[in-house]
């Protein structure tokens, strides 16, 4: 396999933000029917424990999301994922959660599945007004992270800028938790910190970042780097390791944040010196990425003890692994590491479109899936009464919560497509609460198509 070849790999596997998808044509919906009488039992106890959604427009009533909340209780991290990367109605529904969380549960801080010095520059913005948000859009969100540069998530970072001149003393934050990416101001940065607090040791940290920094864009940055011979990627995760550790040594107490940094820098590295043409190593790449970003939400919780709203894809925010390439999610993690602190919602729906990019030009547009077939999960749930609703898996009726923990068919659609998979997901096993929504639409994309 070429050096490109195998940069195309890495960016699909690495980057995707999610996975593949229960493939069917599109087709007009089926009519709303019982498969029989276990099926029909199941639809009844739903629709007489689920709670009505009204809406998922971030700006109405926030009063149906309150049985949710009592549902989310006191956890401290809430994973809510989404059945697809590129539908409006999951990322508005995510503004919804998040307004409802912090003027009614505390929360503090928004973490998407985003690079963290990306994080940061978005941070500035929503907490001081820093730079034009449509110009660090087009700057950060690049590469297989272009999905995020969408109309209804700027939407939801310019309501936090709001939020923050309204409340300057209890402001909300942004954080990146991912690893595919490391900004040139993170270096600079670390370079900086070193300098002001350490400055024996600047040199040496001069050292072992030289020519590391990006000098190009976001996107072809990361192309260029998975195009390097493996030995030049393990030999520059080897220095950034060194970098990390020596801070982490020298200043771990006293200047966490700047640690913190050269650890985001190490995880790039690290992150892409896996061999991903060989199916282990690859496999192995995706556990790493999934704990990084549970150890980097863990993080910022502990820093600054802001009660969080995570945003990653269902596959992410998951407990359970259905899907060979990710051994362990994030979610997984956070369970292992917060125990009942951390809460994961689902998003399931029955039919509707989506942005996602061409796994065969790289080329981003719309798309659309019919009805879910008979067999799936998302037939059943889209039968009882409620157009859109939530659930509560921990407490659903016994014979709901068992015709959910069998695995089924289940849309779970990444950034590209077509994807040919087919996922079965026992939901029960994968969530604590679902939002089932009957139809959803494509996200107005604001990149470069």
């Amino acid at each position: 396999m070429t050096r490109r070849k195998a940069a195309v790999l890495a960016s699909a596997l690495l980057l995707s933000l999610g996975s593949g998808a229960l493939a069917t044509p599109a087709t007009a919906d089926p009519p709303r029917y019982s498969t029989g009488r276990q099926t029909s039992d199941v639809i009844d106890a739903i629709e007489h424990s689920a709670h009505t959604l009204r809406s998922t427009e971030p700006g109405r009533s926030l009063r149906d999301l309150d049985a949710l909340g009592r549902m989310v209780g006191d956890a401290e991290v809430v994973g809510l994922g989404e059945a697809t990367h590129g539908s409006r109605d999951f990322f508005r529904m995510k503004h919804r959660v998040f307004r409802y969380l912090v003027e009614e549960k505390g929360f503090r801080a928004f973490s998407l599945e985003l690079p963290w010095s990306s994080g940061l520059r978005l941070n500035e913005y929503v907490l001081y007004g820093k730079g034009d948000l449509d110009r660090i859009a087009r700057e950060e969100f690049q590469g297989s992270y272009r999905i995020w540069n969408n109309a209804d998530y700027l939407n939801l970072i310019r309501w936090m800028r709001a939020y923050n001149r309204h409340h300057p003393t209890g402001p909300v934050r942004f954080a990146g938790n991912d690893m595919g990416y490391a900004g040139p101001e993170l270096y600079r940065r670390v370079t900086d910190d070193v300098a002001r607090t350490h400055p024996h040791l600047t040199s040496r940290i001069s050292a072992l970042y030289a020519g590391l920094a990006p000098t190009t864009d976001a996107g072809m940055y990361m192309e260029q780097y998975l195009e390097l011979p493996l030995t030049e990627r393990r030999q520059r995760a080897q220095r950034t390791r060194e970098a990390y550790e020596l801070l982490r040594d020298e200043s771990g107490r006293q200047h966490p944040w700047t640690v913190q940094h050269a650890k985001a820098i190490h995880q790039l590295a690290q992150g892409y010196a896996y061999d991903i043409t060989d199916d282990a190593q690859a496999a192995e790449m995706m556990r790493y990425r999934d704990q990084v970003m549970a150890e980097n939400v863990v993080w910022w919780h502990e820093h600054t003890r802001d009660r969080i709203l995570l945003s990653a894809h269902n596959t992410h925010v998951s407990y359970d692994s259905f899907d060979a390439r990710y051994p362990k999610t994030q979610g997984a993690v956070l369970r292992d590491t917060l125990g009942g602190d951390y809460v994961s919602i689902g998003f399931s729906f029955h039919s509707g479109a989506f942005k996602a990019f061409g796994t065969d030009d790289n080329v981003m547009r719309t798309h659309r899936v019919g009805a879910a077939p008979p067999d799936s999960n998302e037939h059943t749930l889209d039968q009882p009464r409620q157009r859109d609703y939530f659930l509560d898996l921990r407490t659903a009726p016994r014979v709901v919560r068992a015709w959910l923990s069998d695995p089924r068919p289940t849309w779970n659609i990444g950034a590209g497509w077509p994807d040919p998979t087919e996922y079965s997901i026992a939901l029960a096993k994968a969530h604590d609460i679902l939002i089932h929504l009957n139809k959803v639409e494509a996200t107005t994309y604001l990149g470069t198509p």
